[in-house]
């Protein structure tokens, strides 16, 4: 048995690298696409037996009910904070824990269902399969059990939890996954995601409706 954990800040407070290229009310629409994308995408994985949302924010709880997933309305008590206590919450003992950040709205579900599939042939009681964004960040890991190792989320993390996984002498494996390297944080981000084929669809429509490309020509405004 498995389940994934999405953490969400709130939608006040996020994109802020974007804020020169889209007013706040857009930022706020485009994530939650993103959002949706993503969800869509965790519930084709095979290997996911249950989706969860764990956010401060009542409009984000509110589109992942409505997709079906758990939302888990929390207060913020910080990122790691947020995924142990919400992995904690809906996880059963001896059960997996896929971590997913929700800025790759690009994910697919073959991409996703690899890190299950490679923990699956260490064919070890405990393991870690992460999937590094190419800022060095994680963009999704996958934890066998769901505590082997505490959450490091943040900058420079993908190092942060290999360093984790040696001290406590758990298998890692790093499995890098196109549809995942790119977090859509920065205009050059966007740029790269709409370049790509790949998945999104939901995003890709709300850039365009926001008239991305042409807001993009000029990073610098």
């Amino acid at each position: 048995m498995s389940f994934a954990v999405v953490p969400i800040k709130h939608l006040s407070k996020s994109k802020s690298r974007l804020a020169s290229q889209l007013e706040r009310d857009a930022l706020e629409r485009l994530c939650l696409a993103m959002l949706r994308d993503l969800l869509s995408a965790l519930q084709a994985t095979p290997s996911l037996d249950r989706v969860a949302v764990v956010t401060p924010d009542p409009s984000v709880a509110e589109a992942t009910a409505a997709a079906g997933a758990i939302a888990l309305l929390r207060d913020d008590p910080g990122l790691n904070e947020s995924i142990d206590a919400a992995i904690r919450e809906v996880g059963e003992e001896g059960e997996s824990a896929l971590v997913v950040l929700g800025d790759v709205a690009g994910a697919l579900p073959e991409d996703l269902d690899r890190l299950f599939q490679a923990v699956a042939e260490i064919d070890a009681e405990r393991a870690v399969a992460l999937a590094p964004a190419r800022d060095g960040g994680t963009a999704a890991m996958l934890r066998a059990p769901a505590d082997v190792i505490p959450s490091r989320f943040g900058p420079k993390s993908a190092e942060a939890h290999r360093l984790a996984a040696a001290e406590l002498d758990v298998p890692f494996l790093e499995v890098p996954l196109p549809s995942l390297e790119i977090d859509l944080d920065r205009p050059e981000d966007i740029d790269d995601f709409l370049a790509r084929p790949g998945g999104g669809a939901e995003t890709r429509k709300t850039l365009e409706a926001l008239g991305w490309p042409a807001a993009s020509r000029d990073h610098s405004e």
